[in-house]
Order: structure tokens, then sequence, then C-alpha cells
């Protein structure tokens, strides 16, 4: 047992240093008032990085759309934030999983991951200046809401097998993955989340992955995801703004404790249970992008559209998996 505790005291360790590293510069500066003007941040991310934890949606699925619509900061400057605090959450996070040999898929997390990096770059610089982040906002929270519709009428069938691993891993599957990580990293440079709900949906729908395994092989891409926007924005396109910053040094005391007790309470909760809480957040996602958005009639229109696609498609994949898996 003891080789199962070194990486959770790798975890205890980076939580340390992070509150410590934080502490000691918070005390260095002459002006934190800060602190108190982004308290809603900070509430905000209560809530983000425990969903980032429990469930294969990033915290920047809660942060993105309460920062731009409720907060009015600007999209860029949320989606920084985004990928800054990640960056702490989710490796505290990806830490406790690996320290408590909770069950990944690694081919899943690995190819995933290839296709996300290329996808990422690609739309940092090609995508992300010509996407309005409202109407893309609607778009993704109603395909994934079709997803979960998806999934739900899959687990109403007591029958239903699920796998702890993809079966009969091809290379065919390889490029798939990688495909579906391309455009993962696509959606995540445009909200500073996103490759892993979408890789998320083929998973479990299509290979019949337990939701209970993907969730946390989830969590690790996210994390190798936004590890590379924060030095992708900071480093190499220096738009790591003042407002990103003091956003960043306020929620950082909560998501280096909030994220891993998602990933914690996963560990202790049953398939049936993780699947259920997903169709809870992305109904409420849903919802709550259309009371904030206030959606004029095209982008109804938009939303209908995409829930109908999105619902043939799933349903499509469903059917496929029958005969590829089974």
């Amino acid at each position: 047992m003891r080789p199962a505790r070194r990486i959770p005291v790798l975890y205890l360790v980076f939580m340390l240093s992070v509150l410590t590293g934080w502490g000691w510069y918070m005390h260095t500066q002459n002006d934190v008032s800060f602190l108190a003007r982004r308290w809603a941040a900070a509430l905000t991310m209560v809530f983000g990085s425990f969903i980032a934890g429990s469930s294969p949606e990033g915290s920047a699925a809660i942060s993105y759309p309460v920062f731009t619509l409720l907060l009015k900061i600007p999209p860029s400057v949320a989606r920084n934030f985004s990928f800054a605090i990640q960056s702490i959450g989710m490796t505290s996070a990806s830490l406790l999983i690996l320290g408590l040999r909770v069950r990944v898929d690694w081919n899943y997390i690995r190819f995933v991951t290839i296709g996300g990096i290329v996808g990422l770059i690609f739309g940092t610089y090609y995508v992300v200046p010509l996407i309005s982040p409202a109407a893309a906002k609607l778009f993704f929270v109603s395909l994934w809401l079709s997803f979960g519709v998806t999934l739900w009428r899959e687990n109403r069938n007591p029958s239903r097998i699920v796998f702890e691993s993809i079966p009969n891993f091809q290379s065919a599957d390889q490029i798939r993955l990688i495909l579906f990580g391309l455009v993962g990293g696509i959606i995540s440079s445009i909200f500073g989340t996103g490759i892993n709900i979408f890789t998320f949906c083929l998973v479990t729908i299509y290979y019949r992955l337990n939701e209970k395994v993907a969730t946390p092989s989830s969590v690790l891409i996210m994390t190798i995801e936004t590890i590379l926007g924060f030095f992708l924005h900071a480093q190499i396109l220096h738009d790591f703004s003042q407002e990103s910053f003091e956003l960043w040094l306020t929620c950082i005391p909560v998501v280096v404790f909030f994220a891993p007790l998602g990933a914690f309470v996963i560990t202790r909760l049953a398939r049936s249970i993780i699947a259920r809480l997903l169709y809870i957040i992305l109904f409420v996602q849903f919802i709550g992008a259309l009371i904030v958005i206030r959606p004029s009639a095209w982008q109804w229109g938009l939303c209908l559209l995409t829930l109908g696609i999105g619902l043939g498609l799933f349903a499509y994949i469903a059917r496929l998996q029958r005969q590829s898996v089974v």
C-alpha cells in the first residue's frame, strides 16, 4: 500500500507550496484591497472548482458565463483566468486522483491530449478572433444538453453494459480520439474548457466507458490542456492582464481545496449517481445560459437547431456502438 500514498503526499506538498507561495506574495504587497472587490469571483469558484474536480466539466463552465455575463468581465480576461485558475485547481485534483489510484483510461487520456494540444494552439491563433462568445456559448450548452439527454436515455436501459476501459483498442480508435481531441482543444481555446466534456461524450456514448472511469480521465486531460493554455497566454502571447491576475490571486486559496474535494467525492459515488449529477449540471448550465444571455430570435433558432442535430448525432453514435462494441 505504500506506493499508493506517495502521490497524495505530492498533492499535500503541492497544496502547501501553493498556499505558502500565495501567502508570501500577498504579504509583500502594499495593496490587497482587490481581494474584497473580487469576492464574487471567489464565491463562484467554490462551486466551479468543486464541479471541475467531480465532473467532466471544467470550472470555466461555471466561471466563464458568470464572469462574462453577470460580472461583465471581458471574455478574454475570463478565458485567461480560467486557464490560470484551473492550472492550480485541476492539478490538485489530478494529483489526488493519481494518488488514490482512481481507475482512468490512459488510451483515452493519451490520444485526446495529442489532438487537444494541436487544437488549443490552432484555436487560439485562428478561431478565437472570429467567434461571438454569446453565440458560441449557446451552441455548446445546447450540444452538451443533447448529449445529456442521450446518455440519460441510454442509462434508462437497466441491462446497459459499460466498460472499465475502451475495449478492443485499435489504430482507428487512436485517430478518432485524436480528432475529437483536436475539436475539443479548439473549444477550450475559446472558453478555457471544453475538451473534457466534448470527448467525454464520445467515450461514454460510443465506447460505453464507465462514467466513473471517464470522469477522472477527463480531469487529467483538462489539467494538461489548461497548463498549456496558461503558459501560452502568459509567456508567449503576453495577454494575461492585471485583471486576470487579480482574479487568479483571489481564487487560488479556494480552488486548491475545493477541486480536489470534488475529485475525492467522485471516488465515493456510484456510477448512476455520477451520471445523474452530470444530467443536472448540463441542464442547469443550459437554463443558466438562457437566463443570462436572453437569446434573440436567431439565437433561439441556433439553440433549437443544435439540440435537434445533437440529439440525432448522439442517437446515431449510440446505435453505432451497439454494432461496433457488442
